[in-house]
């Protein structure tokens, strides 16, 4: 196995912070055990050498790839189950009656390979039942990771995978392919818009999300650039909207969230903050 030199192990995890958020400082045999065989098998004698190349490299194809080597995307179906009990029993029916136009607007902003939009859509069918075809139940799911996305989008799983799965959804909402496969449904793969995207990145949306699930990506991040993200999230998070975060993962304490509950937190309407500031102001008296 190629070993990196402290100068190129410096250089790229000053790379992936730079540009990703990502921090590696202390993952060096992680990355030497990734990425050795891709620069042998690639013909370059030694880091030093790819990482000349990739760092050269115009189109990003290079990096791009070496990215998709560095990032982890360790997933499963109802991953952290109480996100989804929440979603079904608090947050989907305060949606049904506050989104007057049924277009529902949710981003899953670290999608993996598709496990966990998957989930959510597959959450929202049950939910809406009959009343589905009213609304708009189209979500957005992005990753930094093309190799990834392009599992995501097949929609293919060993049965390994969906053991999870309840029986029902497994008969409503996936295909048997042979013994050991199936696929996410045509309908249910058509309601998940899969893109690539850097949470380093602006967001750009044409209109603010009720809810931002962004769950175990954020371990990766140094505080300071945790917190940026959050704050990002907040501006583009609809009034009464929701974050949801990872269960291992903490909101700072400056932040303009509000916190729900352990891995949830709201961005509350001016009607919210009213209601809250009243209860407050009630409780004082009391005491």
């Amino acid at each position: 196995m190629l070993k990196l030199t402290d100068n190129d192990f410096n250089r790229l995890v000053a790379y992936m912070k730079t540009n990703y958020g990502i921090n590696l400082e202390k993952k060096r045999i992680l990355i030497e055990g990734r990425l050795s065989n891709m620069v042998t098998q690639r013909g370059f004698k030694d880091f030093k050498e790819f990482l000349d190349f990739a760092f050269a490299d115009k189109t990003g194809n290079e990096t791009m790839q070496l990215v998709n080597k560095l990032t982890t995307n360790h997933t499963y179906f109802l991953r952290e189950p109480e996100h989804f009990e929440y979603l079904k029993t608090v947050v989907l029916p305060y949606l049904e009656q506050t989104v007057t136009d049924h277009d529902m607007r949710i981003w899953c902003a670290a999608s993996s390979t598709g496990q966990e939009p998957y989930t959510i859509v597959m959450t929202m069918d049950e939910y809406f039942g009959a009343k589905a075809s009213a609304w708009n139940l189209k979500i957005l799911a992005t990753d930094l990771d093309t190799d990834v996305l392009k599992k995501a989008k097949a929609g293919i799983y060993t049965a390994e995978m969906v053991k999870d799965v309840p029986a029902e959804w497994l008969r409503k909402y996936f295909n048997r392919i042979d013994n050991n496969t199936y696929q996410v449904i045509d309908r249910i793969r058509n309601m998940v818009e899969f893109r690539q995207f850097n949470l380093m990145d602006k967001i750009v949306c044409r209109k603010p999300y009720h809810l931002i699930s962004c769950r175990n990506v954020m371990i990766y991040f140094e505080m300071e650039t945790k917190n940026a993200l959050v704050e990002r999230f907040y501006d583009v998070t609809q009034e009464g909207g929701y974050l949801f975060i990872g269960h291992a993962e903490s909101v700072g304490k400056n932040t303009r969230y509000t916190y729900v509950k352990p891995a949830v937190y709201r961005r509350l309407s001016e009607k919210d903050k009213e209601a809250a500031e009243k209860s407050r102001f009630r409780r004082y008296k009391t005491d």
